[in-house]
């Protein structure tokens, strides 16, 4: 069953050069059991779950997969999902388009409490797969790994992009930066409390520092801070993602989400109510999210952001 809603709430404090508007209208569909984590594919989202991984539009539900226990943020490259199995401790293969489990490969899974991610990159699958710290390198052509990668211990969280695969250590409070062509380290950063799910993108790398309530931009030329984000008072799980000129992050507390604008650091607005924990996904003409507690995903179409030079800005 799906439930619609015409109107979004909508909260602009804290803008800075920027207004919504107008409200934007999301819809939201019923989804029973646990969806959390999500990956794009196309006008659908495929959706972790109970015991599953499910892919849905917006007019239902297009298909299931069976899994153990299906976990952390997932990746979609060669026509496959590819998602971690913290029952497994393997990193799984899906044919997207027949819906059908094509590989299991065995690479351990470093959280396996399913906080992590699985990116591609660089004709690559990596995932955090050791929880000593080991990033590992899956070839699609062959599901094996390829190489691994020492990082720093409690590396769980990763993305790819400028070339690179980010990441990063929440117990270490570090970012590192992994050189696919030399499968090396070639840069490490220390971050704030409780660095948690990070993505590249909109000139920059960002982290969520869930225990300072902040997001962090990395320079990807350096690795360095080049500047921080007061959300909330805590970030704690939530997701992050970019697009349209904007950093999106889905929060746990007071709104559904908020849109940053890069350049300025600034919270642009606060959407939505305060569902609990979920995930986010930028999807080009609009973002999904997750919350798990309330059973839902919901479909917003993407906000109109115009400039607005008077009102006060974030703190």
């Amino acid at each position: 069953m799906q439930n619609f809603r015409k109107t979004a709430t909508v909260m602009a404090a804290g803008l800075s050069a920027f207004a919504v508007t107008p409200a934007m209208a999301e819809q939201v569909i019923d989804v029973p059991g646990f969806a959390d984590f999500l990956a794009v594919e196309g006008d659908s989202v495929w959706a972790t779950n109970d015991g599953r991984v499910e892919r849905w539009s917006r007019s239902g539900k297009q298909a299931a997969v069976a899994m153990g226990r299906p976990c952390g943020a997932m990746a979609i490259h060669a026509g496959s999902l590819w998602v971690a199995d913290c029952k497994e401790n393997a990193v799984v293969r899906i044919d997207t388009a027949k819906a059908e489990k094509v590989a299991t490969i065995a690479t351990g899974i470093a959280n396996p409490k399913g906080e992590l991610n699985v990116v591609a990159g660089a004709g690559s699958i990596w995932v955090a797969s050791d929880n000593k710290g080991v990033v590992s390198r899956i070839d699609p052509a062959t599901n094996s790994v390829v190489a691994t990668i020492t990082v720093t211990p409690g590396t769980h969280y990763l993305a790819f992009g400028f070339d690179a695969v980010w990441a990063v250590s929440s117990d270490g409070k570090t970012i590192q930066r992994i050189d696919p062509a030399t499968n090396t380290v070639t840069s490490t950063t220390t971050l704030g409390t409780s660095p948690g799910f990070l993505t590249a993108g909109e000139g920059a790398v960002w982290v969520q520092e869930q225990g300072d309530g902040t997001v962090a931009r990395i320079d990807p030329a350096t690795g360095a801070v080049t500047g921080r984000v007061k959300v909330g008072k805590v970030l704690a799980y939530g997701d992050i993602d970019t697009g349209a000129g904007m950093v999106w992050l889905r929060t746990t507390e007071e709104q559904t989400f908020v849109a940053i604008d890069p350049k300025a650091l600034t919270v642009v607005a606060r959407l939505g109510k305060a569902e609990g924990s979920g995930a986010l996904r930028y999807a080009g003409d609009g973002l999904w999210t997750s919350a798990h507690d309330v059973h839902t995903l919901t479909w917003w179409p993407q906000p109109i952001l115009s400039p607005a030079p008077n009102l006060a800005s974030a703190k």
